[in-house]
C-alpha cells in the first residue's frame, strides 16, 4: 500500500511539473516575459494553484534551457539578450526555421493550410488596424509561424525550433509589443502573405525565401531600436 502511494504522488508531482513547465515555456516563447523581468515562484505557484515544488522543477528545466537564470541573490530572471547572441541565434533561425517553411510548402495539408491562414488573417488585422493590440499581434506572430513549422510533419525540428524561440522570443516579441512602426511598418505582414502563397503553391524556395525575409526584417529592426546589451 505504502509503495503504491508513492507511486501516485510521483506521478501527479510529475504531472505537476511538466503542466508548470509548458504554462511558463508558452509565457516566454510568446513574449508575455521580457528580458530583465523576475519571476516570483511563489507567484508562480500561487497562480497556477500548485505547491513551490513543481515551480522550482520547472524553472530549472528553464534555466537547462538557457530561458532563465538565477542571479547571485537568488532572483529568477529571465536573460538580457547581448548583441552577439541575437545575431547568432538569428543566423541559427535562418537555418533551421527556414528549412521547416520548406517543409511546410511540401507537405502541408489543406486543414493545417487553413489554419495557418487564419492566424495569417489575424495578424494582418492587427498591422492594418488604426488601433492594434499588440498583445494579439504578438500571439497571432508566434501562432503563425508555429503553425507552419507544424506542417512541417517533423516534431522533432518543432521542437528544435522552439528551444530557439525560448531564447530568443522575449526579444522578438518585446520589440514588437512596444514597436507600433514595427507592426505597420516592418514588413511583417507581407513576408507572411508571401509565406503563405508559397506553401499553398507547395513552393518551398519561395517559402523559404519569405521566412528568411521576416526573420531578416525583424532582427534588423530589433538591431537597429539600441535595445540590446552590448
Amino acid at each position: 500500500m505504502v509503495a503504491a502511494l508513492a507511486q501516485v504522488g510521483r506521478i501527479e508531482r510529475i504531472t505537476l511539473g511538466e503542466r508548470v513547465y509548458e504554462e511558463l515555456r508558452d509565457l516566454i516563447i510568446g513574449g508575455d516575459l521580457a528580458p530583465g523581468d523576475k519571476l516570483s515562484l511563489r507567484s508562480v505557484a500561487d497562480t497556477l494553484g500548485v505547491s513551490i515544488m513543481p515551480v522550482r522543477e520547472a524553472v530549472s528545466r528553464l534555466v537547462a534551457d538557457e530561458a532563465l537564470e538565477v542571479l547571485p541573490n537568488r532572483a529568477v530572471t529571465v536573460p538580457v539578450m547581448t548583441g552577439s547572441k541575437f545575431r547568432e541565434l538569428t543566423r541559427i533561425r535562418l537555418v533551421i526555421e527556414c528549412f521547416a517553411a520548406e517543409q511546410a510548402a511540401l507537405n502541408c495539408s489543406p486543414a493545417e493550410l487553413r489554419v495557418i491562414g487564419a492566424f495569417d488573417a489575424a495578424f494582418r488585422r492587427e498591422a492594418r488596424s488604426d488601433e492594434p493590440d499588440p498583445k494579439r499581434a504578438v500571439r497571432a506572430n508566434k501562432d503563425l509561424h508555429f503553425a507552419i513549422y507544424r506542417a512541417s510533419r517533423m516534431p522533432s525540428l518543432v521542437g528544435i525550433i522552439e528551444g530557439l524561440w525560448l531564447k530568443i522570443g522575449p526579444v522578438l516579441n518585446l520589440d514588437l509589443r512596444v514597436s507600433p512602426d514595427r507592426l505597420a511598418h516592418g514588413g511583417a505582414e507581407a513576408h507572411h502573405a508571401r509565406a503563405v502563397a508559397a506553401i499553398e503553391a507547395r513552393d518551398g524556395r519561395a517559402a523559404q525565401a519569405a521566412i528568411s525575409a521576416d526573420i531578416e526584417g525583424a532582427a534588423a529592426f530589433i538591431e537597429a531600436t539600441g535595445r540590446l546589451a552590448p
